[in-house]
């Protein structure tokens, strides 16, 4: 499918007012060619020796004819502005919900950068253009049409003026809009760049107060800015020529009617063409040269245009890479987990696996903790249990039932994630925990903060549960968010909870506690740990040693001292290096 086709998909209910409008533009330019001839004739009739009635009648023709016309202008505008900003909307809801339903992989192929320009910049991109074309895309070639017609029937040999000065206007407009394009295109991957900057600088804003690097920021925003603003003004000033070229052609045109027209009616007397006619072929001309002017200004713009609608198409038409089986298990048994020969890597073109020849079986109800240096693909690991992504070969099955067999919902809704860097959103903490469980009452909130640790803190706050979180958290310490998002994976009674080095930033007193608290309310969950410390992971049932992407050792914290040098060098480095 083409990309402008993905795109009017999105058109849906905006089809009335789109019909309605290009009605309207007909109508609009219909009049607008028809009062130049009403007025030629009231012109040869005033010349003729027309008594007032007469001519009161055709100024009423002449009247009637203009606010016609200025009605299906309006009513244009309104169903127009309608059309567009509706295409606007639903291509908004498409590529939200489009990129809700993408894995990792796809995002990763797109950057969020990208994404983020993709519905903001390009969308009110096309939005513009869809309006640009059905009012002045149909509006300009049919004016240009009409107008000629009616030049040829009114002017005669007069209209032969248009043969010499519509090619002159003609080749230099294409001229103009080849050169401008290059520059148009350039300008929307150079977006991205900038989204880019702004999102990473919003991101870590404390980094860059902390090493005092905001000027630095400052200039490498201002140095993307100011390459955008050298491509935009390239290319304006390229367009900017169209001016100056329609009104030399404007008035060579009227000068040639003028002269020409002039010589006619005094030759013939007023009988092969009169002063009327005269009138409508300049107005005639310069209609007509404004719609080729019109005509190559939407050809520039629904050129550049046409690379928001790819960008968009690329979206809309990309396929999540983790999709629902035919017939999906609707139920997870239990927490067991079997990693077989599991072989992992992020594209088919990467050119190292970043995980291989994984075999590992977690029962039900196990704590395991999972050890590894930086790059060691412990994230990577966990990830593939949710399905977040997909193994490239052998299977990672949950409750004995291969993870690509459940139905998406189901298996993630048995599986609570919690990252180093969760994320809280604005509201309050009681509608942040309900992410979890949206029915849960207060009594599982509060239990879920008691063993999250969590419920102290919330207390101490004026407002307590209903306490306004700031975007993104940053009215609550790293610890406390990590503790509230533990809560908040805890409200969905998973069979599976994962922590992903999510008790970093909390002090090792309230880490055990944290642990303690698993073991006593969710013994039948199974636990996986990730962690940096020794200490978070020293009573797990199984511990996993992984090194460049591989097992290197699993067993218990006192058979690794044993049988493994990594855990053993860790273990050392982490309490003896400590207490010197």
């Amino acid at each position: 499918m083409g990309p402008v086709k993905t795109i009017l998909k999105s058109l849906r209910d905006n089809k009335k007012p789109t019909i309605l409008t290009l009605l309207f533009i007909i109508g609009e330019v219909f009049l607008e060619v028809v009062i130049p001839f009403i007025t030629a004739d009231l012109v040869n009739r005033i010349q003729q020796g027309a008594m007032v009635p007469e001519i009161v009648s055709k100024g009423m023709w002449m009247v009637a004819a203009a606010m016609a016309s200025l009605l299906c202008g309006i009513f244009a505008g309104t169903f127009s502005a309608k059309a567009s900003a509706g295409l606007a909307r639903n291509l908004r809801f498409d590529v939200f919900s489009k990129v809700q339903g993408f894995s990792f992989s796809n995002i990763d192929k797109f950057s969020s950068s990208s994404l983020v320009t993709r519905t903001t910049t390009d969308i009110t991109n096309v939005q513009n253009a869809y309006m640009m074309t059905i009012r002045t895309a149909v509006r300009a070639p049919m004016m240009l049409i009409f107008a000629i017609v009616m030049a040829s029937i009114m002017g005669g040999r007069l209209a032969l003026t248009f043969a010499v000065v519509i090619p002159v206007l003609v080749f230099g407009l294409i001229m103009i809009a080849k050169k401008a394009m290059p520059a148009f295109i350039a300008v929307f991957r150079k977006y991205d760049k900038l989204n880019e900057s702004v999102e990473e600088n919003v991101r870590a804003m404390r980094v860059v107060k902390g090493f005092a690097r905001e000027d630095y920021e400052i200039k490498k925003f201002s140095t993307a800015s100011e390459d955008i603003m050298k491509d935009f003004t390239k290319a304006e000033r390229i367009v900017a020529l169209n001016t100056p070229l329609m009104q030399f052609c404007m008035y060579f045109n009227m000068i040639f009617i003028l002269l020409v027209g002039s010589k006619l009616v005094i030759s013939s007397q007023g009988e092969t063409i009169g002063v009327g006619q005269i009138s409508a072929m300049i107005t005639y001309g310069v209609q007509v040269l404004f719609s080729l002017m019109m005509i190559s200004m939407i050809y520039v713009m629904l050129t550049m245009s046409l690379e928001s609608v790819k960008r968009l198409a690329e979206v809309l038409n990309e396929s999540s890479s983790i999709t629902n089986p035919e017939q999906p298990v609707m139920e997870v048994a239990d927490g067991s987990i079997d990693f077989e020969d599991v072989h992992f890597k992020y594209s088919k073109n990467a050119e190292r696996e970043a995980l291989f020849d994984i075999d590992l079986h977690i029962d039900s109800g196990m704590t395991v903790g999972i050890l590894g240096g930086t790059g060691s693909s412990k994230s990577t690991l966990i990830q593939l249990i949710p399905r977040l992504y997909d193994v490239t070969s052998g299977s990672v099955k949950v409750g004995g039932v291969d993870v690509r067999e459940y139905d998406l919902e189901v298996l993630r809704d048995a599986v609570s994630v919690v990252l180093q860097k969760n994320v809280l959103f604005s509201g309050t903490i009681r509608d942040n925990l309900k992410w979890g469980n949206e029915n849960a009452t207060d009594e599982q909130i509060i239990e879920a903060c008691k063993i999250a640790q969590a419920h102290g803190f919330v207390q101490q706050f004026e407002k307590g549960y209903d306490t306004m979180i700031e975007q993104g958290g940053t009215n609550v310490s790293g610890g406390q968010k990590q503790r509230l998002c533990i809560a908040r994976a805890l409200l969905k009674t998973p069979k599976i909870l994962i922590l992903d080095d999510s008790t970093s930033a909390v002090d090792m007193k309230t880490d055990a506690l944290i642990r303690k608290g698993f073991r006593e309310y969710i013994p039948e969950t199974t636990k996986i740990i990730i962690a940096q410390r020794v200490a978070s992971v020293m009573d797990a049932d199984m511990i996993v040693i992984l090194e460049g992407g591989k097992i290197a050792a699993t067993g218990t914290h006192d058979e690794l001292l044993k049988s493994s040098a990594i855990y053993r060098e860790i273990y050392e480095q982490q309490t003896k290096g400590g207490e010197e």
